[in-house]
This record gives structure tokens, sequence and C-alpha cells, in this order.
């Protein structure tokens, strides 16, 4: 009859009846092995408790350690499984409430069954019996093991010597892992691992390889404190030699290098008449710096920071020359035109005459296109005041560190643009130029101009701080100028923080005049010419300036003057015979064939054409307006490249035309059979802006009205639907334009009428001009008569209806593509 599941239960109770039931102890960050004596501290209720009962009953006590050593009363399921038989030599207790004993193991056990919990744990136990095998393998495995501990025990020394002297004594293989794991600094889990490895020779094998590890990490960590302790004896040698010498160099009389210039930054600190923030800092630097030795890296860069502060100009400045007849003769000397920037000048000139004190230096903008004089104005307004003038290039600036600096903690860090200029100024109160302000840029190692606003703000700049110096530096006293081609890419906190002084191209006659008084003396001088070797007139010069430079500076023109002292210079080594007189006639011969020509007025009046006037980078220029009609649809073509606003122009002038048919003789016109083609030659050039309203208007109703436009009128003006005429900008430029073409009219827009304030006197007297406030005083003023045509014109009466095609009688000489866009402003 089989056996019944109660037959074994019985069996297997009576089986583990079998094995001894002992007290638990079980212990933390611990782990006991067997033949080892260890003393253990007992606190814990149940761990006293078990002691008790295990010297009560002279029983030995089964030691186990715990899985998680922060748990303070470990169940049954927080203790490994395998332990060591210990028994208790000895009990003490001591005056803190603990029990000290004294065990020694006796050999390893499993933890069969718990048959008690309270108020202390029992368990049965089973013990685990190991077979010694002695052989040349286990005698190979136990001599690597020692030569490993040798090392460690070599290399360790928190373990005693006679550790390893404990372990040559011992012949048994498990007993020598036993004992050299117990000895080494290894973690629980990697101590129970080789106590429940029952085989000796395998526990061997991982003993050895926790040895080996164990070594690595020894002789990695005796090589670091080597290294560590050799430079600290280093730096003690050289301190203690340092020490010696300077005892000896006191003896003498002597002073070492470096304690000589302690002493002299310290005299430097005292007469350099810093602010007390900045004096407090710079002693504070110092006294670290006379307490490090000498080799120290960090020396470099204090001194360094040191040079920073002693050289930078705190309270330094130039005495200003307010002589506001000395400021204007220095201005004139060097600059020709330009009366807006010199009449600031003098007003701040006069300022300083009498409130020195209380005026706060002004923040001056300079905006106009390359070659207008605006960063040669700054020289000239530093030579004036006597003041010192510096200069810095903004332009591809994109880190904010090249006007802050950077922080000390980087290597090589150095303070920004502002506080390096500050240095090589050598004053407080320089004449500063921020040049190209407007072609800053931003990228991710942050916003330059953001960081200029506190530069550029009087409000700020009394106490500027620069990442490298660390203190506030004061740039009230400066006089800032910065300059632009354009304001639209300088931010608006930016531009807000500015004084904007326009500076416009110069027109054909500021040219003239800047090139007889300085641009052609330079060239002679720089070139070893006198003024009998070579000669300009008026009409050489003014032929260069139309027909081989087209710019709103003179930059162009001055190389163009250039290159002919140059030709004029070789003839004279060579001892030819040489051009004296450079005139109109023999201009090309140096030159070359004219590059650039301008526009110039039409040859007869013409239906559908008519002239305007545009505002380029280099000037005024004519801008001719063509309309044809042609059967069709009721479309309006617009070509010649031709701008927004420049389209809404054109069509705003055919609304007004179509609203106001009647009044214009033009309603007859069948529109929605008509369409409209209106050019703007030159298409290669770009062309925006609404001040060619009226032009296209008076263009589109002479081609309507088969009415010619009078060849010698100009006109520039936007229009509204209801054919208002509105201001616009540029009337310098364009009259200017108009008057060089040869034109006898200008219409302009009647509220710029002040504008021609700026005209020079003979050309407001050779121009008539005719200001306007409607389309209704222009049309008089621009058309003719209407002309007899042998076409009919389109209208809603005939079926079969053509459509009048206007001819140009004479054909208008052709103009070269410029290469900047014309923008009708």
């Amino acid at each position: 009859m089989p056996n019944t599941p109660a037959k074994k239960t019985t069996r297997r109770k009576k089986s583990r009846a079998m094995f001894p039931e002992y007290p638990l102890l079980p212990v933390r960050d611990t782990v006991l092995f067997p033949h080892m004596v260890t003393p253990l501290f007992v606190g814990r209720e149940r761990s006293v408790s078990a002691v008790e009962a295990a010297m009560a009953e002279d029983l030995p006590l089964v030691v186990v350690s715990q899985r998680d050593p922060e748990v303070q009363d470990p169940e049954p399921d927080d203790l490994y499984t395998v332990g060591s038989e210990v028994t208790v030599g000895r009990m003490l207790r001591m005056p803190d409430g603990t029990t000290s004993i004294l065990t020694q193991g006796t050999q390893r056990v499993r933890i069969l069954e718990f048959t008690q919990i309270e108020p202390y744990m029992r368990v049965r136990v089973m013990p685990l019996f190991e077979m010694a095998e002695t052989g040349p393998a286990t005698e190979a495995l136990m001599r690597a093991v020692l030569a490993l501990f040798e090392k460690c025990v070599n290399l360790n020394h928190n373990l005693p010597d006679d550790a390893y002297v404990a372990a040559m004594n011992v012949d048994e293989p498990g007993w020598l892992a036993d004992l050299i794991t117990s000895l080494l600094e290894l973690e629980v889990p990697k101590r129970q691992e080789v106590l429940e490895t029952i085989d000796p020779i395998e526990r061997l094998q991982k003993l050895s390889i926790l040895l080996a590890k164990e070594v690595d990490v020894l002789e990695l960590q005796s090589q670091i404190h080597n290294q560590v302790q050799e430079e600290v004896d280093k730096n003690q040698r050289e301190f203690f030699l340092r020490e010696q010498l300077r005892v000896i160099q006191n003896e003498l009389g002597e002073v070492d290098s470096h304690q000589a210039d302690l002493n002299e930054l310290r005299l430097k600190i005292e007469a350099a008449e810093m602010p007390a923030e900045v004096r407090e800092k710079a002693e504070r630097e110092l006294d670290r710096l006379a307490m490090m030795p000498p080799a120290s890296p960090e020396v470099g860069i204090i001194r360094t920071y040191l040079d920073w502060l002693l050289e930078l100009p705190w309270t330094k400045a130039t005495e200003d020359n307010v002589d506001l007849r000395h400021a204007k003769k220095v201005l004139d000397a060097n600059h020709y035109g330009l009366p807006k920037a010199k009449e600031r000048i003098l007003e701040y000139v006069a300022v300083r005459q009498l409130a020195a004190n209380k005026m706060r230096s002004p923040i001056l903008c300079f905006v106009g296109p390359p070659g207008t004089g605006k960063t040669s104005l700054g020289r000239s307004i530093a030579e004036a005041l006597g003041r010192n003038f510096v200069r810095v290039s903004l332009g591809g600036i994109r880190d904010e560190a090249e006007i802050r600096g950077h922080r000390r903690t980087y290597i090589g860090a150095l303070p920004g643009r502002i506080i390096q200029t500050m240095r090589r100024a050598g004053s407080i109160n320089p004449m500063f130029i921020l040049d190209e302000i407007d072609k800053v840029g931003m990228d991710f190692r942050g916003d330059p101009s953001s960081a200029l606003l506190e530069v550029l703000d009087p409000e700020q700049n009394y106490a500027f701080s620069d990442h490298y110096l660390d203190v506030p530096y004061d740039l009230s006293k400066v006089l800032f100028i910065t300059t632009a081609n354009m304001l639209d890419p300088i931010p608006p906190a930016l531009r807000d923080r500015l004084e904007v002084i326009q500076f416009s191209g110069y027109i054909e006659e500021e040219k003239l005049t800047i090139s007889r008084q300085f641009l052609v003396p330079k060239q002679l001088d720089e070139h070893g010419l006198k003024t009998k070797d070579l000669r300009f007139s008026d009409q050489a010069v003014r032929q260069i300036i139309r027909e081989h430079t087209y710019e709103a500076g003179v930059r162009n023109l001055e190389r163009e003057i250039a290159t002919i002292c140059r030709k004029v210079t070789r003839q004279v080594v060579e001892s030819r015979r040489h051009v004296q007189n450079v005139t109109a006639q023999n201009v090309n011969r140096f030159l070359g064939p004219p590059r650039y020509t301008f526009g110039l007025i039409e040859e007869a009046d013409e239906i559908g054409v008519a002239t305007g006037i545009a505002v380029t980078e280099a000037g005024g220029d004519l801008l001719s307006i063509e309309v044809t009609l042609m059967e069709g649809k009721g479309s309006l073509m617009l070509t010649g490249q031709l701008g927004e606003v420049m389209q809404e122009s054109a069509q705003a002038a055919l609304s007004y035309t179509r609203a106001h048919a009647k009044e214009l003789n033009i309603e007859s016109t069948d529109f929605e059979r008509l369409d409209i083609h209106i050019h703007v030659p030159e298409g290669g050039i770009p062309k925006d802006g609404p001040s060619a309203g009226i032009t296209i208007a008076t263009a589109l109703i002479s081609a309507l009205s088969h009415r010619p436009v009078h060849r010698e009128v100009a006109m520039t003006g936007e229009i509204t639907l209801r054919g208002r005429i509105l201001p616009i900008g540029g009337v310098k430029e364009k009259v200017m334009a108009a008057h060089r073409a040869g034109l006898k009219t200008v219409l302009i827009p009647q509220k710029n009428k002040r504008d021609t304030i700026d005209i020079p006197r003979n050309i407001l007297r050779d121009l008539r001009f005719v200001f306007v406030n409607n389309m209704s005083e222009v049309l008089p003023e621009a058309l003719g008569a209407p002309l007899e045509t042998s076409h009919p014109d389109l209208t809603s009466d005939e079926n079969n209806s053509t459509v009048t095609r206007n001819k140009r009688p004479a054909t208008r000489p052709a103009k070269r593509n410029k290469p900047q866009p014309a923008v009708p402003n």
C-alpha cells in the first residue's frame, strides 16, 4: 500500500528532529567564519535573550547575517539561510547597556526551520561538512592565494603584518579561505558568498578572484597616494628652501624677487587712486598672491588681474577744450558740409562751458551710407575737444563676452572690448567710436546688443559691470558715438538710447567741393606731386563723379583721383612728357570708358511717358514711367521689378483716374475692354516706394487723354484715392538729380516745402518749384494740349475698336544698370 501524505509528513518531522536546535543571533555588517575568534557587541533585546539562553543552557549559538542591515527587528525572511555555529567564550555587560561576547566559530550550518520567534529566535540547523582534498592542484591554488594575500598585506596598511604569517601556518584549504576572507575588507554579500561555498577548492578559486581585484584597487590607490605625496613633499621642500632663502636674504639685507614684486604692486595700488570698492578688491587679491608659492599656477592669473586693475584709468581725465571758435575751425578744416552733426557738437561744447559738471555725455548715432565721413568726423570731434580718440568695430560680433568679457574661471579669460579700449585710451573721458553697430549679430553665445544696453545708457553706465573685472567701472564721462549704415537692424531698446543724426549722401556740388578742398591736395601729397605738376578742372571732377563713380560718399571718387595721380607719377619718374591739366576731354584716357550714366531729360514731349525722381543709395536719379494701352479685358500689368508699395501706388493711380474720368474728359473710355501696361525701365534694378504715385497717374492720364507730358517737368509725391498728394522723403537728392539732368520745373508736395531749406541757393535759382496738394494742380503743369491721332479711342459705342499706341518721336539714351536699387521714397 503506497505511503499517504500524512505518513510522509510524519517521517519528515522525525528526520528534522534528528538535527539540533540552538538559539539564533542575527548580526549586521559582518559574517562569522568557522575557526575564527570574533568579538561581538549585542544590544537588541532578542539578541541579548538569545545569548543569555545559550549561556544558561550551555548551548552553542547560530550566528547569521542580515540581508539588510537597516532592519531593526529582523524576521526569518530578512536573514541568510547559511551561518556559523559558534561557542561563547565570555560575556561582559558594558556601561552603555550593551553586552560584549567573545565567540569562536566551529562549523557551517544551514537553517532548516525556525522553532521559536519570541522572546528570541530558535532554529533547527543542519551542519555542513566539507571534504578536504589534498593534491598538487590544491597546493598550487593555496600558494597562489597566499601570494596574492601577501601583496594585499604589503599594500593595505590596515592589515596587520602577522596576518600573512597566520595564513602561512594554515594547512587546510577551507580554513585558509575562511581566514583570508575574514581579514579582507569585503562587502557582506561577497563574504556571504564565500561562506555559502562548501567545497574548499571552489572557495579558494572565488577567493583568488576577489584577491586579484583587491590587489588592482590597492595598487591604483597606492599609485595615486604616491603621486600626491610626491607633490606635497615637493611643495613642502620648496617652501622650506624658500623660507631658508628668505631668512638668509633678510640677514644680508636683500629682498627676493617675489617679495619685491609684491611690494611694487602694493605701492602701485596705493598710488592708483582707485575707488574704495576697487581698492579693497585689489588688496584682497594681493593678500592671496602673497600667501601662494611663486610656482603656483594661480599666481599668473592673479597677477594678470591686478595688472588690469592698475592699468585702467579710474580718475585720470583729459581737460576739454571748450573754445567754440577752435571747435568750429577744426570741424570745418577736416570736413565739408555735415551741418547737423557739427551743430550738435558745437551745442555740446557750449553747454560744457556753462554747466560742465551737470551735463551728461550724449550718446550719438551717425547713420548714413558708406563713405560719408561718419568715423572720420568722430576723430575730428576728439581733436576739437582735446580728448583721446579710440575706436571699436562691432561688425560681425556675435558673442556677448566680446562686450562684457569672460569670467576669471575660464583659462585665458580677458576683459571685454569696452574695458580693453578704455585701457588703451588712458583716460576716463575719451572720444569712443562704436563702429558698425547695425552689424552686430546674435547666436547661441548670447546677444551683444543686449550687453550694449548698459554701455550706452547714461542711467546705468556709471557702474558698468565687466565679468572679468567683477567691479563697477564708470563710463559716464565717455563721449560715445556709434555709426551705422541703416537703423532697421538696431534693436528698438538700443535705438531708444541713441540720439540719431542722419548723414545723407553727398550731392554732386558737395562732392566737387570736397574733392577740390580735401581729396585732390591729399592725393597729390601722397603721390609726391606738386600743384604745378597736376591740376584738376571742375569739369573733369564732375565727369569723374557722373561717369566713373556711383556712390553716396566719396571713397570711390578718391580712388579714381588716386588712379590718375599714380599714372602721372609714373610718367614723371620715367621722365616722359606728362599731362599737367586733367580736363573733361582727357579723363577717359586715364580711367577708361565711362562705367555709369545718369538720367537725362527726354528729347521731346511724349504721350504716356512721365519723368519721376527717385532716391538710391548713391543719391538721386530720374525715373521714367511709361504707359501703353492695348485692347484686352481690363487688366493692369506692372513690369520693371516693382515692389509691393509701388504696385499699390499704381493701382491707386488707376482707381483715381477711373473715378475722375469725367473731369479728365476720358469718360468715353471702356476700361473693361482696355489693358493697361505700366513699365518702369531698367528692369534689372528693384524699385519700391510710394513717391512715384503722381508720376504714374500723370503718365496714365496722358496716355488715356492723348496729352503729351512736358519733358522739362519732373515730379514726386504719393497719391491717394481722392487725388491728394502726400509728402515724401529725399527731397534734396531728388532736386539735385533733376537739376543735373537739365530739367526746369519740379513738382513736389506742398508739405515738403520746408525741406527745400537744405538745397543750395544756386540750384533754387535755376529751378522752378511748384508745390502741389492735389492732382488737379499737377495736370495743368505737366500735360500739354491733346494731340490729333489717326486711331480712334476705344469707346463703349464702337464694336470694332482699336487702341492708340503711343509712338515716341525719339529714342531716349540708354542707361546702364546700377548696382543699387532705386527706391522712390
